[in-house]
């Protein structure tokens, strides 16, 4: 009996093991190895930031010089268009025949003046004769001269006419991007009214609004680089050109950053008019703590790093922001310490830190 007792007893040891060992949580395994970089004090440009806007020094609108009904359209916005290709026609069937009335008078006029220096020899031979008075002469002389300047009058309408007429087929002044179409294929064209809108993407440049108080740094002889966020990329300046007048209403000044050509040709894709931009103007070297750009979280109004501690876990640290920034990083104020890694994949890093929190 004291036999059959221990064996239950020792099966009943095993069950409750087996059990235990089906619920126990697993061990915690350690954080994957995130990708991170040291936060660090770093000598910077000392800038100064202002807001701008990205312009086309090459933009124009091509309107109207005659009226008529527009029969085509050879571009739509977003077309690139070559220097001397047609864009648009209008109807050129009055302005023509406008052409063909002066080209006749012409003839008529061409005629006209043959007769009157006909005239004029036959008045001369007649005169020489004694057969004729020199009125007579006079007369011949002063007609053949109305003729021809008659006829130069009419040379001149029916060139003006077939200016006119060329009116009719407008062309690209030079090689651009449509940026805007002001008329549809059976509209009424009138001189003046705008009909196409384009601009050449390799003369772009930046207008940034400075205060007046920065302008004497700037006139100094600041460098300027240009941050176009929409594109997230940076561009060099070829000059920067204080313009001599100020607003008196918000006492700034505009200042023009012209782009260097070879930074325009890799990055003229995300540069357009009108794309907002900062410029950087530098006045000096600094020594900041810096923060990889790519390391920085922001939800709402909060700004953060996933920070990496001793164990290889992320964990949120919220941080402040300064000024100073290049391409690669910019300033932090607070909320880290030189030598710190943070890292450079907040959404890894966030998904490590809500699996460890799930495991706590």
């Amino acid at each position: 009996m004291s036999r059959l007792r221990l064996e239950l007893f020792a099966v009943a040891a095993l069950g409750l093991a087996a059990c235990s060992a089906e619920t126990s949580p697993p061990a915690p395994t350690a954080p994957a190895a995130l990708k991170s970089e040291a936060v660090e004090l770093r000598e910077v440009d000392e800038t100064i930031t202002a807001d701008a806007v990205v312009e086309a020094v090459r933009q124009s609108t091509v309107s109207a010089q005659i009226a008529g009904r527009v029969v085509e359209l050879r571009f739509d916005v977003g077309d690139y268009v070559k220097q001397g290709e047609v864009i648009v026609r209008i109807d050129e069937r009055a302005v023509a025949q406008a052409a063909a009335a002066s080209q006749a008078q012409v003839g008529e006029a061409s005629a006209a003046l043959t007769n009157a220096r006909a005239q004029l020899e036959r008045t001369r031979a007649l005169v020489a004769q004694k057969f004729l008075s020199p009125a007579a002469l006079d007369k011949a002389e002063a007609d053949a001269k109305a003729a021809q300047a008659h006829m130069t009058a009419l040379l001149a309408g029916a060139g003006a006419a077939q200016t006119e007429r060329s009116f009719a087929t407008l062309v690209a002044p030079y090689s651009g991007i449509v940026s805007a179409r002001h008329v549809e294929v059976g509209e009424m064209a009138t001189p003046g009214k705008p009909l196409m809108t384009g601009f050449d993407p390799g003369t772009l440049r930046v207008v940034a609004t400075v205060p007046q108080s920065q302008i004497a740094a700037l006139q100094a002889g600041a460098r300027a680089r240009i941050e176009v966020p929409s594109a997230n990329t940076w561009f060099e300046a070829k000059s920067v050109t204080v313009v001599p007048t100020a607003d008196p209403r918000t006492h700034t000044t505009r200042v023009r950053i012209d782009l260097k050509d070879d930074a325009l040709a890799k990055g003229a894709r995300g540069l357009f008019p009108g794309v907002f931009a900062r410029a950087h103007f530098a006045t000096g070297k600094v020594t900041r703590l810096m923060v990889p750009r790519e390391a920085i979280v922001r939800r709402s109004e909060v700004t953060a790093v996933y920070v990496i501690d001793d164990k290889g876990a992320p964990q949120l640290r919220q941080i402040r922001l300064g000024t100073a920034a290049d391409e690669r990083a910019i300033e932090v104020l607070a909320g880290v310490k030189p030598g710190e890694r943070v890292a450079l994949d907040p959404v890894a890093a966030g998904m490590v830190s809500a699996k460890a929190d799930a495991m706590k």
